[in-house]
């Protein structure tokens, strides 16, 4: 019999449990790191995976648990991945088993070797999808230049910065070619699951020799497991997916590509909450591949990155075809009538601009970024609004099915026949979402084929593509959506691009605020004339009381740099991202002051060094969600690793205080927050 050895094993323990690193059990063989294992924990049964750290010692009279049993069918994870996890683990404050474990497949958690072995024939039916060979158009003399100076680059990271309809997808499309061409796989991101399908057509039609397979939520438990399976094994050449991808494993990785980079999707907001763009670039540089992230408008880190030269930058600023950006128009919301400001959503520049596209057949978008018929009823005798009696929020107004819906706990009624204060029947909508929106245009304009894509209209698997076909069979006339609709989108009939509502984010507390809304104009500006035989007379309307601000006069002239210029000189004097390097550590509780003493007890912890400002807890800006109150406190330092020494020092004590504070609910750190 083998002498017993001793193996670090990492397991998925409770983010505020002591259980942090890895544990150390006996085992009769040395499995190698990155073995998935079966392991007693308390009185459970769990999955581990066996870590390349030395197993501690026990403490004295303690007896090791033994391992129960080893996925030895699959091949180990490979090292790199586990230093990508230990890297991901200790920037974002989470424990590695919790981000290992999670990064695995849970139904591959579950199975013996013998279930496995099952899988693993089962993997022979993923075959490429075959077809003609593919046509490869000449590339464009913008395109060639990018993929010279990529080919140049090597494995520094690149940023590539193309206008709307200039073809970046065609220049990653040539970089997995040459990263296949030399026996390499390549994993691309992109932020939603609903640009997945379009781009999975595209990598088919392109590469129909190839095995190509997606990663996202989307999928079922046994596709994840097929598809994660067939990455790890290197029988897949190509990986798309979302941010949960950025953790694939691969035995022969050649390149990263982070489409749409500027997301705020590539930031998980649950658990483990990492940017899956910025472990893209930690990533490349532990495998020795290039990162290439793509954009219309990057991320101000991104974009900062890339001026001081730690980015590679690729320009393609001119659309393919020669077609030219449409040309941006601003309604004075200040010179239209006051009553039909307030009230309506459809002015009559705007009416008259969608009925000119309707008589010439073409097609128009129409931006709302709020689902819903209206944020809010209101009583007219006593000024009842409809709140969500759970969350500090009001509950949305939704016509199709009569109900009172609050979109952050989902807290659901029927509309009340009169007011439920002082019995008024005359209670009315406040504002406008999609819903109202579309039903004024089908009143305004009729005969007109309007549709409407949000996440009330496209719950139903399959219904986005349903809705998407239509638009590009020409069977829409006009599309209302929200941000899903102005994202990645080839609607080649749409000359007209109209934006509703889109002044608050320009007031927000929130400094990111201003860079989301001009990235969401310019990605919808630039649905319009795509088609360059229409591109000349393609138009955007933005209705606005504020034509003269400067977010909207460097959306006039398509200048995501001079934008770019002056917030980073903003956030410079503020001493703000990217200048400056930030934490959130917010806690919920039953009570706003429970949530509040939890984090100045875990403030009088700190030992605040020279460079981190802590300041003082405040509630959150949405305060209630679902009876529970939430807090935040904010660390500021002007150096990433003077924040990370000290959080390092700062959060394993944060654990011991939970028993403390018996209102407390549970807390969480965000190392680089995407909002304050």
């Amino acid at each position: 019999m083998s002498q017993a050895c001793t193996l670090a094993v990492v397991v998925d323990a409770p983010q505020h449990s002591a259980l942090r690193e890895a544990l150390s059990y006996l085992s009769d063989t040395a499995w190698p790191a990155g073995t998935l294992v079966q392991v007693p924990l308390g009185r459970r049964m769990v999955c581990g995976i066996v870590w390349p750290a030395a197993a501690g010692d026990p403490e004295p009279g303690v007896e090791l648990r033994p391992v129960a049993a080893a996925l030895d069918t699959l091949a180990p994870l490979p090292p790199h991945w586990c230093n990508l996890v230990s890297f991901a683990a200790g920037y974002y404050q989470r424990s590695v088993g919790e981000v290992a474990l999670g990064a695995v497949p849970p139904e591959l958690r579950r199975l013996d070797n013998k279930q496995l072995a099952l899988r693993l024939k089962r993997l022979a039916r993923l075959t490429p999808p075959g077809g003609a060979a593919p046509v490869w158009p000449d590339p464009t003399p913008e395109q060639a230049a990018a993929l010279r100076a990529w080919r140049e680059a090597g494995t520094q990271p690149a940023l590539l910065f193309g206008s709307t309809g200039s073809g970046k997808t065609e220049v990653y499309l040539r970089a997995v070619a040459d990263t296949l061409a030399a026996g390499r796989q390549a994993l691309v991101l992109v932020p939603e699951i609903n640009l997945t399908p379009q781009l999975e057509q595209r990598f088919a039609e392109r590469f129909p020799d190839r095995l190509i397979v997606s990663l996202h939520s989307g999928l079922t438990p046994a596709q994840r497991l097929r598809h994660w399976l067939a990455a790890h094994l290197g029988q897949a050449d190509i990986v798309l997916g979302t941010r949960m991808a950025v953790f694939t494993p691969l035995p022969r990785p050649g390149l990263i590509v982070v489409d749409e980079e500027h997301d705020p999707s590539y930031k998980s907001q649950e658990g483990a909450r990492y940017s899956a763009r910025d472990l893209a670039v930690y990533r490349g540089r532990l495998e020795q591949c290039p990162v290439l992230l793509a954009s219309a408008t990057p991320s101000l880190e991104s974009w900062h990155q890339a001026e001081r030269g730690r980015y590679v930058r690729l320009s393609m600023p001119t659309r393919i075809g020669g077609g030219v950006l449409p040309t941006v128009k601003f309604i004075d919301l200040n010179h239209v009538p006051r009553a039909a400001a307030h009230h309506e959503a459809l002015t009559p520049p705007l009416l008259a601009a969608l009925g000119q596209r309707l008589e010439r057949g073409e097609q128009s978008l129409v931006l709302l970024n709020r689902r819903g018929y209206a944020p809010v009823l209101h009583c007219l005798e006593c000024g009842w609004k409809s709140g969500c009696p759970h969350c500090s929020a009001w509950r949305v107004f939704h016509r199709s099915d009569r109900s009172l819906r609050c979109h952050h706990c989902g807290y659901t009624e029927r509309v009340p026949r009169a007011c439920p204060d002082c019995g008024n029947a005359d209670i009315r909508p406040v504002g406008r979402g999609t819903e109202r929106l579309e039903e004024q245009l089908a009143e305004a304009l009729p005969g007109a084929r309007v549709a409407r894509i949000d996440a009330d209209t496209t719950r139903a698997k399959g219904a986005l593509e349903a809705e998407l076909g239509r638009m590009h069979a020409g069977e829409v006339d006009i599309l209302v959506g929200t941000q899903m609709v102005a994202k990645g989108h080839d609607f080649r009939g749409v000359t007209l691009v109209a934006v509703v509502n889109p002044d608050a984010a320009l007031f927000s507390s929130d400094f990111r605020a201003g860079e989301r809304l001009f990235a969401l104009l310019m990605q919808a500006a630039g649905r319009a004339g795509r088609d360059a035989a229409q591109a000349a007379r393609s138009e955007v309307l933005v209705q606005t009381w504020h034509p003269a601000h400067p977010l909207y006069q460097a959306l006039r002239t398509h200048d995501y740099e001079a934008f770019a210029a002056s917030q980073l000189a903003e956030r410079a004097m503020a001493g703000l991202p990217p200048h400056a390097h930030l934490a959130l550590v917010r806690a919920e509780g039953r009570t706003q002051e429970g949530a509040q003493a939890w984090l100045q007890a875990a403030a009088d912890l700190a030992g605040v060094p020279q460079g981190v400002t802590l300041y003082p807890p405040v509630p959150m800006s949405l305060q209630r969600v679902a009876n529970i109150e939430r807090a935040q406190m904010l660390v500021e330092a002007a150096s990433r690793p003077v924040l990370q020494r000290f959080l390092a020092d700062w959060v394993p004590a944060l654990h011991g205080l939970r028993g403390d504070h018996k209102g407390l609910v549970r807390w969480a750190v965000d190392v680089d927050p995407l909002a304050i």
